[in-house]
């Protein structure tokens, strides 16, 4: 008798198992709008020209262990792009940053603090979310629920400051900076202040979950929520990641920051932040976080980096004004505004689990069954085909 004989088939992860099914279509027409990676126009996932000359200028070396915490030049240069080079939280030294197996990780390690270090049981995550938000808590020993997010019109906010003001007080909250995966739809900068200072009235813990920096408004707009949290005074937490941003997804390179009361409270965070860490993967890569501190760190590569980014923002942008009048003159069957009122890589369709379903079974249209798809996967080689199958579909 095997001691694995009972164990259940899991099912497949609803975005990766989705690759999976795409990459066994013979389709030729087949489209992957699935996973969130960013595609150029010929639908490649590019070489960013910073990080290109990022890795010329750095010298080959011995590659011992890093610090459990990270590359110092890095986690440095993290803590300022984040929280911005005059922010006071950072000048009273009460910000820890440790580098992470990018985002992913920083939500794991961060989780897995909150559970040994504080009394919180319940994490509340929007509806609908990153599948993965879920998943993460879940297997960290959280009671995960939801708090109401979407509407085809917009943020339910109304029903979200419900939900948030009917939490226990040590709830932890998850939110998104920008680019809210997957529905597209951001808070504005008015409701971002009423959110703020409704988790300091209800004492709930706030974690920010910020992927997508650069890819809604810029560097600095779109870090705002996190600034604004800083600025409350009230303990919180934020992950960041590079996959996107600098086209790392392959080397893992994210963040976790940690906004504490004083730098007594984050000495002692830190020192378990490390245990968190060094009991998950002992201490992190060396190669994606030298080049992204090279980019940060240096002038011309951090503007180069900026204009990249600034271009890839606006294809994206350029995308979704091609989806919209590609749905219309497809004669899609309902509001294509979906396409233009959302921001980042994602939008929310509207489409129902059937109609994504039909989109994959007969047109080789991959995308998610909550109706999510990925806009910097179109181009215009594919744009006019994904629309004409969701015009079908509708």
């Amino acid at each position: 008798m095997s001691i694995f004989s009972s164990v259940e088939l899991a099912p497949a992860d609803p975005i990766l198992g989705l690759t999976e099914q795409f990459l066994a279509d013979a389709s030729t027409q087949k489209v992957n709008l699935g996973v969130g990676v960013y595609q150029d126009e010929t639908g490649r996932v590019p070489l960013l020209e910073c990080v290109r000359r990022a890795e010329t200028e750095i010298t080959p070396a011995p590659r011992p262990y890093l610090p459990i915490v990270g590359l110092p030049a890095y986690t440095g240069a993290v803590r300022e792009l984040v929280f911005g080079a005059d922010s006071p939280a950072v000048a009273e030294g009460r910000v820890t940053t440790v580098q992470t197996l990018s985002g992913t990780g920083a939500l794991k390690v961060g989780a897995d603090l909150l559970r040994a270090v504080t009394a919180a049981e319940r994490v509340l995550i929007s509806d609908p979310s990153w599948e993965n938000h879920r998943a993460l808590f879940t297997r960290a020993g959280f009671q995960v629920g939801t708090y109401a997010y979407y509407t085809p019109q917009g943020v339910a906010f109304d029903r979200l400051l419900a939900d948030l003001r009917a939490a226990a007080p040590g709830t932890v909250v998850v939110l998104h900076a920008c680019c809210h995966n997957p529905t597209g739809f951001d808070l504005t900068p008015a409701q971002w202040d009423q959110v703020v200072a409704l988790t300091a009235e209800r004492d709930l813990v706030p974690f920010v979950d910020m992927a997508y920096q650069g890819f809604a408004a810029g560097l600095v707009p779109d870090a705002a929520a996190i600034a604004r949290f800083a600025a409350s005074g009230r303990p919180f937490l934020a992950a960041t990641s590079f996959s996107k941003s600098m086209g790392l997804y392959g080397e893992r390179v994210g963040a976790l920051s940690i906004v504490t009361a004083s730098p007594d409270e984050a000495a002692r965070v830190a020192s378990q932040v490390k245990i968190a860490i060094r009991t998950n993967y002992s201490s992190p890569p060396t190669h994606g976080a030298a080049v992204a501190a090279r980019i940060l760190t240096d002038p011309s590569l951090r503007a180069m980096w900026d204009a990249e980014l600034t271009g890839m923002r606006d294809r994206i942008r350029q995308m979704r004004r091609a989806l919209a009048d590609a749905l219309v003159a497809a004669g899609f069957r309902g509001d294509v505004s979906f396409a233009t009122a959302q921001t980042g890589m994602f939008s929310y369709t509207g489409l129902s689990a059937e109609q994504m379903i039909r989109l994959r079974s007969e047109f080789g249209v991959y995308g998610t069954d909550r109706g999510r798809i990925c806009v910097a996967a179109l181009n215009p080689a594919n744009v006019g085909t994904v629309a004409a199958a969701m015009a079908a579909v509708s």
